[in-house]
């Protein structure tokens, strides 16, 4: 069944964000904002993982580092665009939306927990190569993995930021079932440079919704996400970056 993936994700990560809401009930403030930092840090060094994976090779013997330009292009642009467009303005205003229709006017972190979730759960070369396998042949497998991750994360996310963080799921549903639909379309240009460049910039936007959990947001990730689109760009130009 063709969408199957995108269903079992959504249905993950409302399971772990309804599990660290009540789980959540169990710790003090200061505990809290101590699985807040620990959740950070994790986040932190997954995202280094992916991206020195991009970033470092090893050429005779010797560790090499690459994809320099890429990154700080990449970044750049990305980042112009987005606040020009306002990207993290228009999550918080559905962050703000979705707090009054669900009744949750009083929480004061619900846009800033729904806004960091939905960052973390949704950038990343999973959601896109996971949601294009799934549009294209029925496998959901990738998806599947990912969900058993997001329902961690979050589970941890809502215990310690708030249940804003479950809501996260909305954005997954709409992303990934997005991708699933426009699979016939998408796959033909998600070569293997450029899921390779989409990959690294993802574990860089990441990493920067780790420093946020970590020291506080100091970082507008969202406005960051055209990044991404310009990392994929730069796989079918004719230069070594």
């Amino acid at each position: 069944m063709i969408g199957l993936g995108t269903i079992i994700n959504t249905a993950a990560i409302v399971f772990g964000g309804v599990a660290g809401h009540f789980s959540g009930k169990l710790f003090r403030s200061e505990q809290q904002d101590a699985i807040i930092k620990a959740c950070g840090i994790s986040v932190i060094f997954i995202a280094v993982a992916g991206a020195m994976q991009g970033m470092l090779t090893v050429h005779e013997g010797t560790l090499a580092s690459g994809q320099s330009l890429l990154v700080a292009l990449s970044l750049a642009l990305g980042t112009v665009v987005g606040e020009l467009i306002g990207i993290e303005k228009g999550f918080e205003q559905f962050g703000e939306w979705l707090k009054v229709k669900t009744g949750n006017s009083g929480d004061q972190g619900f846009v800033s927990a729904f806004v960091t979730a939905s960052l973390t759960v949704c950038v990343g070369a999973m959601a896109i190569v996971g949601a294009v396998q799934d549009g294209m042949t029925g496998d959901y497998s990738t998806l599947a993995v990912k969900s058993v991750l997001d329902c961690i994360i979050i589970m941890v996310m809502t215990s310690s930021l708030g249940k804003g963080s479950a809501f996260s799921a909305i954005p997954v549903f709409v992303f990934e079932g997005t991708m699933t639909l426009l699979a016939q379309l998408i796959s033909p240009f998600m070569t293997a440079a450029a899921m390779a460049n989409l990959s690294l910039i993802g574990s860089i936007l990441i990493f920067c919704v780790g420093v946020n959990l970590v020291w506080g947001k100091t970082i507008r990730v969202a406005n960051m996400l055209p990044a991404m689109v310009f990392a994929v760009i730069a796989a079918y130009l004719p230069w070594t970056f």
